[in-house]
């Protein structure tokens, strides 16, 4: 994966961010989620600059991409299916920020926690900050009985082979932007959150999790809401995992 652009900001102060949004029919809830992420905050010496927001409309069928844009957020289209393949092309089109937080657009996480994922990367130098679903507070049944299973499982194995203890495989997370570089995301699919994890295992870099809330989202998963979909991402998690561990 080939990052390019400009640096958005020359204070030395001011911590850019850019945002990206995979989003697949959420025109219920992008708006909202749109609405409550932070533009801007201040910790310590640094000054937090949310400049770019991306949602990518991974083929939506419904009015997803005319409610982001009415909303502020810069929209691209992309017709190739896969989560991987949508976070990719949101990376493209960013300028050099400091920071990249990644966000689903269903409204099961809460935008306004964003600060608690920047902040250990403007303060302490985390390479790869992932915000834990399991050690935050959840509304009941907003994570399925085979999320926490399968994120369980993944996590077991991610600590036996490369010795790195994580608790979730949550989309929700923040990683600078130079590591991001380093990692070299190549997942399309399914294994993009798995293979930016293992990676940053096997380069040894600085991760944290911070624990993060998470509500039932808006509409029905298209991954974890039916089988099929749990079995495939499953699977595909697993072989990522492997592959990594070669």
């Amino acid at each position: 994966m080939h990052l390019h652009g400009q640096r958005s900001s020359t204070n030395s102060n001011q911590i850019t961010v850019g945002v990206i949004i995979p989003a697949f029919n959420e025109e219920q809830s992008i708006r909202r989620v749109l609405d409550d992420i932070p533009r801007e905050f201040s910790n310590d010496a640094y000054e937090v600059a949310i400049r770019q927001i991306v949602v990518v409309d991974n083929g939506s069928t419904d009015a997803t991409a005319s409610v982001a844009e009415k909303a502020g957020a810069k929209v691209l289209y992309e017709p190739r299916s896969g989560y991987g393949q949508a976070c990719f092309t949101g990376l493209q089109t960013l300028f050099k920020c400091d920071i990249v937080v990644f966000l689903d657009g269903d409204y099961s996480d809460y935008p306004e926690e964003m600060q608690d994922l920047i902040i250990p990367i403007c303060k302490d130098g985390v390479d790869l900050v992932i915000g834990s679903r399991t050690r935050g507070k959840n509304q009941p049944g907003a994570l399925l009985p085979q999320a926490i299973i399968g994120n369980f499982v993944s996590t077991w194995i991610i600590r036996l082979l490369f010795g790195v203890k994580y608790t979730d495989l949550g989309p929700f997370r923040a990683v600078s932007w130079e590591a991001l570089k380093r990692i070299d995301m190549q997942d399309r699919d399914f294994g993009w959150t798995v293979e930016m994890q293992v990676k940053a295992a096997k380069l040894q870099m600085r991760t944290l999790e911070v624990p993060v809330s998470y509500r039932k989202r808006i509409g029905r998963s298209k991954i974890s809401g039916t089988l099929a979909g749990s079995v495939r991402a499953g699977f595909k998690i697993l072989l990522t995992i492997y592959r990594h561990a070669r």
